[in-house]
């Protein structure tokens, strides 16, 4: 049995990396999915990924990041299928690798309302959907950078801090309305996000890339990084029936390093 089975989720930052792979396994579990990203190209390229296998998804272009932009993410859903169920706010761009006297008030403004402001006003524009429907989950894709830092991504790593501390509140204003609402917090996770990022580290740091590379592998007991399937299959759990007393906690994805 799918674990989604009709169920509408909205999923943002659906261009591209976990979002995209997280579009694809929601629709494999039976939910209808409206993908939504920045990039309009992108986005309708996921949403035929799955409609091309048998799944049922629509693409939004919009920037979550603005009131506009949320609420037509939140309406394309309403307006699709009749209602929004479930939330994930995975949009957001890391920002630069750079030290914080280098660090422009642009490069904190863009950082944290690409990963934290989208994730607030998409929360609220669906939650009066959920309220409606009567139930519903929210997961915030956090990271393991907001919980004990990352040197030289002074911008991320208070996005991501700010993301848990939300999903606290929330998860504490919406139960009553039977909501869930919790966070991933994913350690390194392989893709093009984790490569950009270490070689900002490593060029900061004088050191070779691969080497800078091992770093992050060698925290791992399990000797590895973790994959956008694995933060993908924790959401679809989290917003399943057999989640539905699990709120308000901040889970991580490490490939087993200490949280």
């Amino acid at each position: 049995m799918r674990l989604l089975n009709d169920r509408v989720a909205i999923i943002t930052g659906a261009s591209k990396g976990i979002g995209r792979v997280m579009s694809q396994m929601f629709a494999r579990e039976g939910a209808k999915v409206v993908c939504a990203a920045r990039s309009e190209a992108l986005v309708n390229e996921t949403a035929a990924l799955i409609t091309s296998a048998g799944g049922d998804a629509v693409a939004i272009s919009a920037d979550a990041a603005t009131e506009n932009g949320a609420r037509a993410v939140v309406d394309a859903g309403v307006r699709a299928f009749g209602r929004v169920d479930t939330l994930i706010n995975n949009a957001g761009d890391g920002g630069p690798t750079r030290a914080v006297q280098d660090y422009t008030i642009d490069d904190w403004y863009y950082t944290v309302n690409s990963c934290l402001t989208s994730a607030y006003l998409c929360s609220r524009f669906a939650v009066p959907a959920m309220i409606a429907s009567g139930r519903g989950a929210i997961v915030n894709i956090a990271s393991m950078a907001g919980r004990r830092g990352l040197a030289y991504r002074v911008g991320y790593c208070s996005a991501k801090a700010g993301q848990i501390g939300m999903t606290y509140g929330l998860a504490l204003e919406l139960g009553r309305h039977d909501i869930t609402v919790n966070a991933i917090a994913p350690g390194a996770v392989e893709g093009d996000r984790i490569d950009r990022m270490i070689k900002g580290q490593a060029d900061l740091r004088g050191v070779d890339i691969e080497r800078m590379r091992q770093t992050f592998v060698e925290r791992s007991p399990l000797g590895r990084m973790s994959t956008a399937d694995d933060i993908a299959a924790l959401a679809v759990f989290l917003c399943s029936d057999h989640a539905r007393n699990i709120s308000g906690q901040c889970i991580p994805v490490t490939a087993g390093e200490p949280a």
